[in-house]
């Protein structure tokens, strides 16, 4: 086949499309540069998309003996995801911003144009596996990366290829230096990557300003405190709230509600926090549409815990009950859901809640 490799300047894509070569395809490299300011150095484990990660990139392709191309998809990235992370957090959710990229960049943008120009398939190196159309977990599952796979459609599966999901990381490296890349020992990137310091409540800060409001007990709706904005806090958080005094317990408290209209950030003890049933919106059915309830194992953030849970599928929601409660649950996460290793799919969190028992 004719396959776009998506080639970052790391690790895992570059050995991705190496093992895409080595099974005989016409392999072409293409570096997605998405940042506005590319110049900007990488910091250690934090960022991607810099001149550095595009030389790495194509130094990788040197040595596999393939095509290479930087594509600029910046204005793509900062409408798409960018500006999407800014308004969810505006809005009192908290986005994945990987999850969003590959719905909306790798796997539409990119994979649309590949297939405009006579590409059969985008090779990507994410830790996890295909079976036919079935989405698998990775082997690894430290590095398993199918929760951020799980917005895809069975169409756009049918045009990726995940050539790594049979191996371990550790294996992949030991791949690389075996080849000769020169990424082999380059430190993976993580957090998000536009935001290199990984400063988000001041990143977006500087895109909607300070907003001061009020920390507000649950429970009695007494003021405990105040904020420059609530969009830089997330449901679970316990570090920074600085409240002026401790519970009468002298228990933490946690983020437990947070409101943009009233612009109010609730907090209260941890068990506020569990919930049992999940409302989520706009499904993405990976591995074949669902309309009766059926038993599952739900994930609720990457490399999270999973729950046993029951799904209830409602036209364009569904509810999630889980078997056993989950705690510090935010909306705008997403909710996926497993049948043993594979992916059936996904949602994007809308509601959780502790269900309300019903009376005997």
């Amino acid at each position: 086949m004719r396959v776009l490799a998506a080639m970052s300047g790391g690790v895992d894509s570059a050995v991705a499309a190496a093992r895409a070569a080595d099974a005989g395809h016409d392999v072409t490299g293409v570096h997605l540069a998405l940042s506005p300011s590319p110049q900007q150095h990488r910091l250690g484990a934090r960022g991607c998309c810099t001149v550095e990660d595009s030389r790495d990139a194509a130094r990788a392709a040197d040595v596999i003996g393939i095509p290479f191309y930087v594509w600029a998809m910046a204005d793509e990235f900062g409408r798409d995801v960018v500006d999407d992370f800014v308004a969810e957090y505006a809005a009192g959710r908290t986005p994945n911003p990987c999850l969003r990229c590959n719905e909306k960049i790798k796997f539409e943008a990119v994979l649309d144009r590949a297939l405009a120009l006579g590409f059969d398939a985008v090779v990507t190196g994410h830790h996890a596996r295909l079976s036919g159309l079935e989405l698998r977990r990775s082997v690894d599952l430290g590095k398993d990366q199918s929760y951020v796979l799980a917005v895809l459609r069975p169409d756009q599966l049918a045009h990726a290829m995940f050539p790594l999901g049979d191996s371990t990381k550790a294996e992949v490296r030991l791949e690389a230096a075996r080849r000769g890349l020169g990424v082999a020992e380059k430190p993976d990137s993580h957090d998000i990557c536009f935001i290199p310091d990984g400063d988000t409540a001041g990143f977006l800060r500087k895109s909607l300003g300070e907003a001061p409001g009020d920390i507000v007990d649950a429970e009695t709706g007494e003021v405990l405190g105040s904020h420059e904005g609530a969009y830089a806090y997330t449901i679970g958080q316990r570090r920074g709230l600085k409240l002026g005094r401790p519970a009468a317990d002298g228990k933490p408290r946690y983020v437990l509600d947070i409101s943009p209209v009233e612009n109010t950030v609730r907090v209260g003890p941890a068990e506020a926090l569990d919930v049992d049933e999940i409302v989520g919106v706009r499904p993405v059915w990976t591995n074949g549409v669902r309309t009766e309830p059926f038993e599952c194992v739900a994930q609720l953030r990457a490399h999270g815990q999973t729950f046993p849970a029951t799904a209830i599928p409602a036209d364009d929601r569904w509810v999630v009950r889980l078997h056993e409660p989950a705690r510090g649950v935010a909306a705008g996460q997403a909710v996926v859901l497993y049948e043993g290793d594979v992916v059936v799919g996904s949602a994007t969190i809308d509601a959780a809640r502790k269900a309300v028992a019903t009376p005997a």
